[in-house]
């Protein structure tokens, strides 16, 4: 297993107290984003965040959401990109490689929750094209019965209004962008693979189209 030398560093608070001055403003001006929930994400011991997937500013959204720094798992090629891998890096993302099991991704991921931090992984794999949720992957439930921690799913709408997906500049979605957390779930509460793999659908699926108010 990796040691916690090898680990992402961890953001500190003054870092993500700085990165939530500069968006809050431009995440009013692109959404306004609505968050719900916020209160029920733990504040401390390790925490597996899962979230679906609609567009490329996602982890922005889910880290402006939520009080913790967050680690997130993100495809390879973004870090091959040399600016946006830099910061992605100096944020604590770790890469993870698409289309095969990627053990060390996985061990990495296990390792920083083990450490007691915070790791969001992308379920589906990739982004949707039509908003519809895609098939979760079954690494999510070895992750979890790995680290023995606690999950929280996070739904995530209407981010494809901010930027679409294909598209690289961000445009104003002038409402309709909710970050919705739903209840954790503490260790142990499921130990089949299918069960919860199950759970995680069926929380995305709810959490992600809310009840209109």
């Amino acid at each position: 297993m990796a040691k916690n030398s090898d680990l992402p560093r961890q953001v500190s608070g003054l870092q993500l107290w700085i990165a939530r001055i500069f968006a809050t403003p431009l995440l009013w001006i692109l959404g306004p984003i609505r968050v719900r929930g916020g209160y029920r994400v733990p504040r401390e011991g390790g925490l597996l965040v899962l979230c679906n997937h609609r567009s490329d500013i996602d982890p922005v959204l889910v880290q402006w959401a939520c009080r913790r720094p967050i680690h997130f798992m993100g495809k390879s090629e973004l870090f091959e990109m040399r600016g946006l891998g830099r910061v992605m890096r100096s944020f604590g993302a770790f890469a993870v490689r698409r289309g095969e099991p990627d053990r060390a991704a996985i061990r990495i991921a296990v390792e920083l929750l083990k450490d007691g931090r915070c790791v969001c992984v992308f379920p589906e794999g990739q982004l949707t094209e039509d908003g519809d949720l895609q098939e979760i992957k079954p690494g999510v439930a070895l992750i979890a019965r790995m680290a023995g921690v606690r999950s929280i799913c996070a739904g995530i709408v209407g981010s494809e209004r901010i930027l679409p997906y294909g598209k690289l500049i961000p445009r104003p979605a002038f409402g309709g962008v909710e970050v919705n957390w739903g209840e954790p779930l503490e260790c142990g509460q499921i130990t089949q693979a299918g069960e919860y793999i199950a759970w995680v659908e069926g929380q995305l699926r709810s959490l992600a189209h809310p009840e209109s108010d």
